[in-house]
């Protein structure tokens, strides 16, 4: 475990705040830390740069804290607060016009990600800030809900080959995204890839019906949803890059559906996934950071586990969350392609990544022409290295 004088005290107070519950003792300890805070400015920047200024805003709020920051900082984050009001509001309703579609098809949609979390555990009150709308849906209906949501009006990203067309229901990514009127919608339709699993498909059965305004929505059962999220964390910590917002995601599930969430199962099912050694890393910072508590046994499991990586990796992210160059290029190109079943998906994955659209290589390359474009194909072969580097 790392030391938290490791941790700066505006870092500590920026993650103290990331959760919904406070005891006493815990409100002494933030109210401490925030009269120790010399540059409020980088506090704001750091929570802006973590996705957590609404949250921050209100929880210094409620704390009584407010009064503490210089009036510029107070400024900022009570601004990004009224704008992730403003800016979730948008996206409700554009989720409500996108379920409008898709019910009316008779499509299953389980909210995912920000939304589904704003709806169901943090109180829909800007308090989640979100970028876009993800959902999920089976498998069998991917086709028909793409297609009904063109028809009215969406614009599709491309896909990047051809080749990849026949593959895109097993690539373990949501399909090219769909616009419309600034809002993004991604269409998920495997949330846990790789060796064969059910999964997904219990979290698409176990999920509860909710409204959004006049529309039929599900949103996952928590546990399931708990492991998604674990999953969603670690592909982007891969990716060389983290925030506290995907920590907070965790911690508000732990502090609304500890029950639900904490008991045996939520091994087996990890188990299942392949992903036991994940789960135990994600946890260890939920426990040894924020204080949640955990029975004996799945403390034991998290110490069974241990790497001291896993922290010191989360405490450069609390320090610089995005922007990082991937330190792993290689190991994340194949953990990508092992997640494709079978060898020929797998090489009409590899065979459209090495040979993408023209429109693709224009975009990638800033080509003006065709031709310019079709000259920077030979750099594609660098995904080959890929293959065997670190």
């Amino acid at each position: 475990m790392t030391d938290e004088s490791e941790i700066k005290d505006d870092e500590l107070l920026l993650l103290g705040l990331c959760r919904s519950e406070f005891t006493p003792e815990l409100s002494a300890k933030l109210k401490y830390l925030a009269t120790k805070i010399e540059r409020w400015d980088r506090f704001v920047v750091l929570a802006n740069e973590h996705g957590v200024t609404a949250l921050i805003y209100k929880n210094l709020l409620d704390l009584g804290l407010l009064e503490i920051l210089d009036r510029h900082s107070s400024s900022f984050l009570m601004n990004a607060r009224i704008m992730s009001i403003s800016k979730n509001a948008f996206h409700l309703t554009a989720a409500e016009e996108m379920l409008s579609i898709l019910n009316r098809e008779g499509i299953k949609v389980v909210l995912l990600k920000g939304l589904a979390l704003e709806l169901s555990i943090f109180g829909n009150n800007g308090l989640r800030q979100m970028t876009d709308v993800d959902i999920l849906v089976h498998r069998r209906d991917f086709i028909r809900a793409r297609q009904a949501m063109t028809d009215n009006g969406y614009d599709s990203l491309p896909v990047k080959s051809g080749l990849h067309k026949p593959i895109l229901a097993w690539t373990g990514r949501h399909l090219p995204s769909l616009l419309r009127n600034g809002v993004s919608v991604d269409i998920h339709i495997e949330l846990f890839p790789g060796k064969k699993n059910k999964l997904t498909g219990m979290l698409l059965e176990t999920s509860s019906e909710i409204k959004v305004d006049r529309e039929k929505a599900y949103i996952p059962a928590p546990q399931l949803f708990f492991l998604y999220l674990v999953r969603h964390l670690y592909h982007h910590e891969l990716n060389n890059e983290s925030q506290l917002r995907l920590y907070t995601d965790l911690v508000f599930l732990l502090e609304k559906k500890y029950e639900e969430i904490i008991n045996y199962d939520l091994l087996e099912l990890a188990s299942e996934a392949g992903m036991t050694q994940i789960l135990a890393w994600k946890l260890e910072p939920l426990r040894d950071l924020w204080g949640i508590g955990f029975p004996e046994w799945l403390n034991d499991f998290i110490d069974r586990w241990f790497n001291p990586g896993s922290i010191n990796r989360f405490v450069f992210f609390l320090k610089s969350p995005r922007d990082n160059k991937p330190d792993r290029p290689g190991y994340v190109y194949r953990q990508q392609l092992k997640d494709i079943p079978g060898i020929h998906r797998k090489i009409l994955f590899l065979l459209g990544d090495l040979f993408p659209s023209l429109r693709f290589m224009k975009d990638r390359y800033s080509c003006k022409s065709s031709f310019s474009a079709i000259g920077m194909y030979p750099a594609r072969l660098g995904k080959l290295w890929l293959l065997f580097s670190k």
